[in-house]
């Protein structure tokens, strides 16, 4: 991935994006295979160097993981269209702007761990469900209950490690100042799927440089 310095994510910026966005895809390229295979997932993340997550157990990306334990989690979104009159800047014809995406996208390159033993596979899954149902009153999982050591079977666990990070938040980060907050109201005006998180990144990241709050 292309990382410009005016894109690249400081640390604090993508541990945020990743609390807050846990579903992605989980690459695994094996050895010696045509292409890898990609898993859409949900995932928990301990805010510094540990995912967990659980997949069934006849899925194909075991395969890959065994012969080689290292996989790649990607994340993308809050991202939208920004048309040839946004990009052109103020005043000039649309035609002398090139349209472009804007986009926040984190990638994570882990050493894989594949948890087979039922008392962490219970663990595991009761870390999702403390993260995606809290205080929904649902029993926790257990390799004792009946029903869970029924279930507990079908599933593996996956304990990854983080050992690298790859993070860019493209949004307008050439562009001055006073661009960057027309692209914004243009933003705001439009109101689509990904309009209103895009505007934040991006006068988010202006304010970072300007030291002061930006324009909203």
């Amino acid at each position: 991935m292309l990382i410009h310095p005016w894109d690249e994510a400081d640390e604090g910026e993508w541990k945020r994006f990743l609390a807050e966005h846990d579903f992605g895809q989980l690459i695994a390229s094996g050895r010696d295979r045509d292409l890898p295979v990609v898993v859409p997932t949900h995932f928990v993340f301990d805010g510094e160097q540990t995912v967990w997550l659980h997949l069934a157990r006849p899925n194909p990306v075991w395969g890959p993981l065994g012969e080689n334990p290292r996989a790649l989690i990607t994340v993308v979104d809050d991202y939208v269209y920004a048309t040839s009159r946004w990009q052109a800047a103020p005043g000039s014809p649309a035609e002398l702007g090139v349209p472009t995406s804007y986009y926040a996208t984190v990638q994570v390159a882990c050493d894989v761990r594949i948890v087979d033993d039922p008392q962490e596979k219970a663990a595991i899954l009761n870390r999702q469900l403390g993260h995606f149902e809290p205080g929904s009153g649902r029993t926790p999982v257990s390799d004792t209950h009946d029903s869970d050591r029924r279930l507990l079977p079908g599933i593996r666990g996956l304990e990854l490690t983080v050992t690298d990070i790859r993070a860019k938040f493209k949004y307008a980060g050439t562009k001055d100042a006073a661009h960057r907050r027309e692209i914004a109201a243009r933003l705001a005006e439009r109101g689509g799927r990904s309009d209103e998180a895009a505007r934040a990144h991006l006068l988010r990241r202006l304010e970072a440089e300007e030291g002061a709050p930006a324009a909203r």
